[in-house]
């Protein structure tokens, strides 16, 4: 398989970029990846990108975007940091990826047992972690059930898979809220932003559209 080029990009619309992805995971579970050479494909890419998707994960070295939707070089645009959080950073290169460089997609992916959503379950503390884990909290807190304080902790993976989800919905809220160029686009039909969890078991992503 080729790489996408200016062409097949703009050929792209969201949700076609959404099917794709659905596509790519489905090969992933079932062990049929294309094939692709991928050598091949950073000769395609050395004179310019044009992906389709970007692809906001958790840094769970389970969890790698190009991986579980089977994706090559130059196909996706894939931003990573510990529980999935937005920041301006983040933000701003989303806003590059989608009004600069063409992505019709943007996904926020969460995932099963995920270690930072953990230790915000468990209010951990340790270094840098303590500032990034506070980033989770209001989906720690916006989750209701288990009332009992000794059920909302680590230990309890129903209540951490919860949190995680959570934890996507209210960064789709932030994007919309805090990036302007991202809200416009999506209003106006240009990109999708949808998000997902991946479960580590099964390898199935499951998309809340």
């Amino acid at each position: 398989m080729k790489a996408h080029t200016k062409e097949t990009q703009a050929a792209m619309t969201p949700q076609k970029s959404l099917e794709y992805l659905k596509a790519g995971n489905q090969r992933f579970q079932d062990n049929l990846k294309v094939d692709r050479d991928l050598l091949d494909q950073v000769k395609d890419t050395s004179n310019g990108q044009y992906p389709f998707a970007t692809v906001l994960s958790c840094i769970d070295s389970r969890v790698s975007s190009e991986l579980i939707f089977d994706q090559g070089i130059g196909d996706i645009f894939s931003a990573r940091v510990a529980g999935n959080f937005v920041n301006e950073d983040i933000l701003g290169s989303m806003e590059f990826a989608c009004k600069l460089a063409g992505t019709k997609l943007v996904v926020v992916l969460g995932h099963t047992s995920c270690g930072a959503v953990k230790g915000a379950c468990d209010n951990a503390k340790m270094g840098n972690l303590t500032k990034l884990i506070e980033k989770i909290t209001p989906a720690v807190n916006a989750v209701s059930e288990p009332k009992d304080a000794s059920l909302r902790n680590s230990k309890n993976i129903e209540f951490v898979d919860n949190v995680s989800k959570k934890n996507v919905e209210l960064t789709i809220e932030r994007i919309m809220k805090e990036s302007d160029v991202l809200a416009d686009m999506q209003n106006n039909g240009e990109i999708m932003i949808v998000g997902a969890m991946y479960d580590i078991h099964s390898g199935a992503v499951t998309f809340y559209e």
